[in-house]
């Protein structure tokens, strides 16, 4: 299963600097689209003329920005939205005392209305499959039962713990903020911990490692399973291949469709998860390790169904051409990096699969981050 990024957690690589630091320098300026990674374009006007992607703020709107992070010889900045002159219709306080400038890294768009909060997914999502694969999506990033409000989603959740209480990481940075409360932590979320935990998609239970993956939103895992089959409509009798299976949700519910006639090969590179599919999948054939490295030396023969679900940077090329060897009648993928996916689209058609259907979901509320499940087929 796709592995999201631990919100806040992203470390600037480290880099020499390319003259005198513009860092704490404000401007003002009218802010731009959205960009992928959760904030917005700014230009600035002569003679800085330079991009900065600046969070905390939205569209149209004009605004007061901080460089948190440039020199004179970057290409671009980046920046906090840290006063709004003139604000969008869009903009609400946000409801996390933790949330904004200076702050919690965790959240992008607590002080964004929820329903455009969906709408500037389905951008980024248009957009990096126009850009990147040169393809038109229609469609809308979808809500997803198990929330309220966007808030009390997060199953699972991961604290800084301090001598001085609970905290979070700002953004792009290992200073701590102490926080008392989450919003978007349910209020049972329990920390990652060694050991065994079940979980339950009806009628079936997976066991899965206290410290592994697992959807962190209690609506994913459903609405997953339900999209991945019904895009792939599984026959008694066929073949399927999971890849990046973790403790086996999709091979679970392939095994029920295919029956007893067909096959089920799960191929997973945490031994861990791996050796969980086993359990929670009897008949399956589980197989640990590189996903690449397995295919390029196993399971060779055609299988009629695919399921991708890879971690944030996609399947790459080396996957795709070996998922196009076997000559599946159908590929359903799973992304969590919507510039991932265009980009394996891209891949995918120079080898005769055609992406045919693509839904996201909101599975992420508050956040930048965006769930889409794709399928592909056969070119005629």
């Amino acid at each position: 299963m796709s592995r999201p990024q631990r919100r806040g957690s992203h470390r600037p690589r480290a880099k020499q600097p390319r003259g005198a630091s513009r860092v704490g320098e404000r401007f003002e300026a009218i802010v731009g689209p959205v960009a992928h990674g959760g904030h917005c374009v700014v230009r600035l006007d002569p003679p800085e003329a330079r991009v900065v992607f600046v969070r905390h703020a939205l569209p149209g709107e004009r605004v007061v920005l901080e460089i948190t992070e440039g020199t004179d010889g970057d290409r671009f900045w980046r920046g906090d939205a840290v006063e709004v002159l003139e604000a969008s219709a869009d903009r609400v306080t946000a409801p996390c005392v933790f949330a904004g400038p200076d702050r919690c890294g965790g959240c992008d768009f607590q002080h964004v209305a929820l329903p455009a909060q969906r709408a500037l997914k389905t951008a980024i999502v248009r957009e990096q499959l126009s850009r990147l694969a040169g393809l038109t999506w229609a469609g809308e990033v979808e809500a997803v039962p198990g929330d309220v409000d966007g808030l009390r989603w997060r199953t699972r959740h991961h604290f800084v713990h301090t001598s001085s209480g609970l905290g979070m990481r700002k953004h792009r940075s290992r200073e701590v903020v102490l926080v008392d409360d989450c919003l978007i932590a349910r209020t049972d979320a329990r920390e990652p911990a060694p050991g065994i935990v079940v979980e339950t998609v009806e009628p079936h239970e997976f066991q899965v490692a206290g410290d592994g993956f697992w959807q962190v939103h209690p609506g994913a895992p459903r609405i997953l399973v339900d999209t991945v089959l019904g895009m792939l409509a599984p026959q008694p009798g066929e073949t399927a291949l999971d890849l990046y299976a973790g403790v086996g949700l999709f091979s679970r519910f392939l095994l029920d469709a295919v029956g007893e006639r067909g096959r089920v090969v799960a191929i997973e590179g945490d031994r861990t998860a791996s050796d969980l599919s086993g359990r929670n999948c009897p008949g399956i054939t589980a197989r640990a390790g590189s996903v690449d490295e397995v295919l390029a030396t196993s399971f060779d023969q055609p299988f009629d169904l695919v399921v991708l679900d890879p971690p944030r940077e996609g399947a790459r090329r080396a996957v795709v051409e070996q998922v196009v060897d076997r000559a599946p009648r159908a590929v359903a993928y799973v992304a969590c990096d919507p510039a991932a996916l265009a980009r394996d689209l891209a891949t995918f058609a120079t080898l005769g699969y055609e992406l045919q259907e693509l839904r996201g979901f909101d599975l992420f509320p508050m956040t930048h981050h965006v769930e889409c499940v794709a399928l592909l087929t056969r070119r005629g």
